[in-house]
């Protein structure tokens, strides 16, 4: 029997990500977070799953999009390198402080209080005594005392139970591992043949490691007509931070993965990066995606915590495109209601963002494009004459985008014939892609929109709305007007 869910449509500007798994990979669940005007993402974790696994997910997600009317994206979440323990005798051992454990990269079958393996060959060659590793996201603390060949010595700080396949962190980074791995070569492969509309990269650590990433994509869609995914660099090691700005040029978006970089440089440090980090990825024209724990609570609970709302809605002040779930949804009791509460707390966030943060009348460099000039005219005439909506006749999404790097709550309603653009669009903070397919002729598509967006209550007759377009439709790359229009 189906359950009796709100489907009470919420709309709010920052986008929601949520990852698939046994908890939510349904038709009627994701239709139903679709309908409610919560999921624009579906995050697929590639930690997981055979390649056939993917591609029933990438079936059964594009049949809710289909019921619901609405596209959504899907990112495929590339694992990275394995920085991990092996498995141990009966899934554990129990450790306590001030006692001695040896972790043995040469070690083969599953590991004891006496000898533990590792996934990370190399670990031996990137740390010296003295330096500190943690353990199972920082809940174990060791110190280095010797490394002798394939063997690192080391001192337990505090008592805890480790467990197989917990992943290791060294403290102030320096790990080796580059980010891309066989099986994640072998993964990408899998998600470009599931028409993945984003490819995340994980433990980044340079320009170099994203620009691989990209020549593998050409590679593997050489000859291929189909739009290429967007990339999406995961901030999740101290060296990226080093190497921020360009890594965010190198990418179309990038993940403030707070996991595995709050190991790396402390949880104190994380709030204020993740706010340097969405600054710097908007003045940048790239967009961001803040994860990790933001609804935690929500595995088991029916209704988050009030430390998580306001994690949330400070994501959604700092001005993040999407806000993303991770084990809320992939395994938890309440995927639904997960995705409803954090679109509730984005509407409210939004509701309040000019009167705390200020209307940023500012732009941070000189328009170098057309493109550019008449995003940021729209913007600036749309606050002028108190427009109810922008609206932009588009190929690929690029005049959404760029309006959308503006901090303005106005709705941005994206025309386009491509069903690739709408998919990506999903992403874009405060953009509500839609299809229009239409014939070349510019005054038949402005009267197909307006039609549109009336049915829809969008608009009201005798307000006013912007329109960005081009004077030559159906070219990539063409917009070169701006129009104020009065709803007949």
């Amino acid at each position: 029997m189906s359950t009796k869910r709100d489907l009470t449509r919420i709309r709010h500007n920052t986008k929601i990500v949520a990852t698939l798994g046994p908890g939510s990979n349904n038709v009627e669940l994701l239709e139903d977070m679709i309908r409610v005007g919560g999921l624009n993402v579906v995050r697929f974790n590639f930690s997981h799953g055979t390649a056939e696994f993917h591609q029933e997910n990438a079936r059964i997600v594009r049949e809710a999009a289909k019921k619901a009317g609405r596209e959504v994206a899907i990112m495929a979440d590339l694992q990275g390198p394995k920085i991990r323990v092996g498995k141990l005798e009966n899934g554990f051992v129990e450790l306590l402080a001030g006692e001695k454990l040896l972790l043995d990269a040469a070690h083969e079958g599953e590991g004891n209080r006496d000898r533990v393996g590792l996934d990370y060959r190399d670990l031996p060659n990137d740390v010296k005594a003295g330096d500190i590793l943690l353990l199972d996201d920082g809940l174990l603390t060791l110190v280095v005392d010797s490394v002798n060949g394939s063997e690192i010595h080391t001192t337990v700080q505090n008592s805890h139970k480790l467990k197989s396949n917990k992943g290791i962190n060294k403290q102030g980074g320096g790990l080796s591992a580059g980010a891309l791995t066989e099986k994640d070569f072998r993964d990408l492969k899998t998600a470009i043949g599931i028409g993945c509309d984003y490819l995340a990269v994980s433990f980044v650590k340079s320009a170099e490691d994203m620009q691989i990433a990209r020549n593998l994509v050409e590679q593997e869609m050489q000859g291929s007509k189909a739009v290429r995914p967007g990339l999406v660099s995961k901030i999740e090691r101290v060296e990226a931070i080093t190497n921020l700005d360009e890594i965010i040029l190198a990418s179309d978006g990038i993940m403030v993965a707070r996991g595995d970089l709050a190991v790396e440089v402390g949880n104190a440090a994380v709030p204020a990066l993740q706010k340097r980090m969405i600054k710097r990825a908007r003045e940048l024209r790239r967009f961001s995606i803040t994860a990790t724990q933001m609804m935690e609570s929500m595995i088991t609970n029916p209704v988050p915590t009030r430390a998580e709302v306001s994690d949330v809605a400070n994501a959604v002040l700092d001005g993040t495109d999407a806000v993303m779930c991770s084990a809320e949804t992939a395994v938890g009791a309440y995927p639904f209601e997960t995705v409803r509460q954090m679109a509730v707390i984005c509407a409210a966030a939004e509701a309040e963002q000019d009167s705390l943060n200020g209307v940023d009348e500012s732009h941070q460099e000189a328009a170098v494009n057309t493109n550019l000039a008449i995003a940021s005219g729209a913007v600036h005439v749309a606050r002028a004459i108190d427009a109810t909506a922008i609206v932009a006749l588009t190929e690929s999404g690029g005049t959404a985008f760029e309006i959308s790097r503006h901090s303005i709550q106005l709705p941005i309603y994206a025309f386009t014939p491509s069903i690739s653009a709408q998919r990506r669009m999903a992403m874009y903070r405060g953009v509500r892609p839609l299809m229009l397919a239409t014939s070349c002729d510019h005054d038949t598509a402005l009267n197909e929109v307006e039609s549109m967006l009336v049915e829809r209550k969008v608009l009201k007759s005798g307000e006013q709305y912007i329109v960005t377009s081009g004077s030559r439709m159906r070219e990539s790359g063409s917009t070169d007007m701006l129009q104020v229009v009065k709803v007949r």
